[in-house]
């Protein structure tokens, strides 16, 4: 249908009126009310293990800080890939977002080249919000109690004792590697699908070392199922401080952790990103955010955006590094 002179003028007319409001972007006009509905953050692990307990307490403070509902919808398989590549092709404007770890964002990418992303083009870091350390733990039945006493056994029969791990490029699993690297321990991985496998192996001496998430571990710890020999953050675990940090147990500059961060798609709007991370700012400031963390051995470790991409270039270095030192595949 043709337009008229009279409507494309009275059309005219009405957009100057509005000031060219008419004209903008849908997702420019809706960022000043952002948000006006709820958010989906995606953890890209099964419920119940330390990313899930995190992101839920983040989502819950998040939800009182923008005053939207923050829901956590979890979508996991490929040691994380499969969340990830769901949020990097999700529509950048705010309301999806990912909460992930650092043995998805930094390890992943050295294990799964055809993972349908790009950790740097694909997704923009509203920052880090916590970090969890991991012990060293064996069997009881294993006899050592400390670090040295665990080398020395090693050393005596290479190759004959085991560890257990959730899988290539899992966080424990390479805490592992990169411990063995720096003792020159031969020690067999036994990879399980999952934590919880990999863990009940080691209270039965299937396997006789592990890497444990620190919330699991410390109720294994103290109903003596495990003994642990050290921690890998570079002090110690306030929750077991009789126990040392591997780095002072003759390891100088050993350090690992399960690192959490939350990001969004690559094109989110600078303004909502600014705004989230002010919120989650305030969410991980708050003190009954700060003391159920902490509860489970979960410390805030408070990033920005502007800080991100640094870090992430750094981390993925760092363990790029020891997967192809010590020859890490998927196989």
């Amino acid at each position: 249908m043709p337009i008229s002179r009279r409507g494309l003028t009275t059309g005219l007319a009405l957009i100057a009126a509005s000031g060219g409001t008419l004209l903008r972007p849908r997702s420019a006009a809706a960022q000043g009310d952002y948000p006006n509905h709820a958010i989906t953050m995606v953890v890209s692990w099964a419920p119940g293990g330390s990313t899930d307990f995190v992101a839920r307490v983040v989502a819950q403070q998040l939800t009182k800080e923008l005053g939207q509902q923050v829901v956590v919808e979890n979508r996991a398989g490929a040691s994380g890939t499969i969340g990830h590549a769901s949020v990097a092709r999700a529509r950048p404007d705010g309301y999806t977002l990912l909460f992930g770890v650092n043995s998805t964002y930094a390890m992943a990418r050295h294990l799964f080249p055809q993972r349908g992303y790009d950790d740097e083009k694909s997704f923009v870091g509203i920052g880090r919000v916590a970090t969890t350390p991991i012990f060293l733990c064996v069997s009881p039945q294993l006899g050592v109690k400390d670090i040295a006493g665990f080398i020395e056994l090693a050393k005596k029969q290479p190759g004959k004792l085991s560890y257990g791990s959730s899988g290539a490029g899992s966080s424990a699993h390479l805490a592992t590697e990169l411990f063995l690297r720096q003792t020159g321990l031969e020690v067999q991985n036994v990879s399980y699908r999952g934590g919880a496998p990999a863990v009940q192996a080691l209270i039965t001496n299937e396997v006789q070392m592990a890497f444990v998430d620190a919330v699991t571990a410390l109720p294994l710890i103290a109903a003596k199922q495990v003994v642990p020999l050290g921690v890998s953050s570079p002090q110690r675990n306030p929750l077991q401080p009789e126990v040392p940090t591997i780095a002072e147990s003759g390891l100088p500059g050993y350090e690992c952790a399960s690192e959490f961060a939350i990001m969004a798609p690559a094109g989110t709007p600078p303004e909502i990103i600014q705004k989230l991370a002010a919120a989650i700012a305030a969410s991980m400031r708050n003190p009954d955010v700060t003391e159920r963390l902490k509860q489970n051995s979960m410390f805030p470790a408070l990033g920005t955006p502007q800080e991100f991409p640094a870090y992430l270039t750094a981390e993925s270095a760092k363990w790029g590094e020891l997967i192809k030192a010590r020859g890490i595949t998927l196989e």
